[in-house]
Formats: structure tokens, sequence, C-alpha cells
């Protein structure tokens, strides 16, 4: 009797493994076509204006700075708090990226770059969640009556 169920157990992880690899080829797939797709964007800009498709990206890069920088700093200090807690959401989805780069590294076709960027991502959005909790329980606290 618990011999069949440890094959069932069995059976099952197999189930989820060759599962999981399916999912992972498909997401694989996924990114392969979006960078197709960006590169190819990219080049036809690139053909259109005659820019060079890196600096194309580099001036889109630059232009989100210079966003990014006046978004932040025109929020009024009463949404510091609520922006902390959606940075804290998008941080959170880099992280499962990054773990999806570090765990190819387990793939034959993965490079020994991605798996490292991957890491490197992982730990900067991790310390950045972390302090985002920081801020925000300080910014709470300053809200809480002293007695």
């Amino acid at each position: 009797m618990a011999q069949d169920s440890v094959q069932d157990v069995a059976e099952k992880a197999k189930a989820a493994a060759q599962a999981a690899r399916d999912s992972a080829e498909q997401a694989q797939a996924f990114a392969d076509r979006a960078q197709a797709l960006a590169d190819s964007a990219a080049d036809g800009a690139g053909a259109a204006t005659g820019i060079d498709p890196f600096v194309f990206r580099f001036a889109i890069f630059v232009l989100a700075i210079f966003v990014g920088y006046y978004v932040v700093w025109s929020v009024t200090p009463a949404l510091h708090t609520p922006l902390m807690s959606i940075t804290n959401a998008i941080s959170s989805v880099i992280v499962v990226g990054a773990l999806l780069a570090v765990g190819a590294g387990a793939l034959a076709s993965a490079s020994g770059v991605a798996t490292g960027l991957g890491f490197v991502a992982l730990v900067l959005a991790s310390v950045n969640i972390f302090g985002g909790f920081l801020v925000t329980q300080r910014m709470l606290a300053m809200y809480k009556k002293k007695s």
C-alpha cells in the first residue's frame, strides 16, 4: 500500500517536472520572439530615420531617466507611501524575472552572463524591496500619535 503511494507521488513529481520544463521552453520561446520584435522595431526605426539602433535605444533610456526623475520628484508627500508600495510591487515582479534568469542556468542553452546578471538583479531588487518596506514603515510611523 505504501509502495503504491510512493510510486504515485513519484509519477506526479515527474509530471510536474515535465510541465515545468515545458513552461520554461514556452517562456524561452516567448522571450526570443519578444527580443526579435524589439530588434526589428529598433532596426526599422533606424532604417526609417538613418539612426543607429544603439543610439535609438540609448536615447529612449536617457529620456526614461528624465521622465522618471520628474515623476518621482513631483509627487506630493501625501502620496509617497502609496508610491513606495507600488515600487515594492514592481520590484517583486523584477525578483520573479531575476529568479527565472538565475534558474535558466540549469538549462544547457543558458549563458553564464544571463545567470550572473539575473543574480545581480535579484540582489538589487531584494535590497530595493527591503529598503522600501523600511521607508514605508518610517513614513507610517510619522502619522501615529505619540503617547
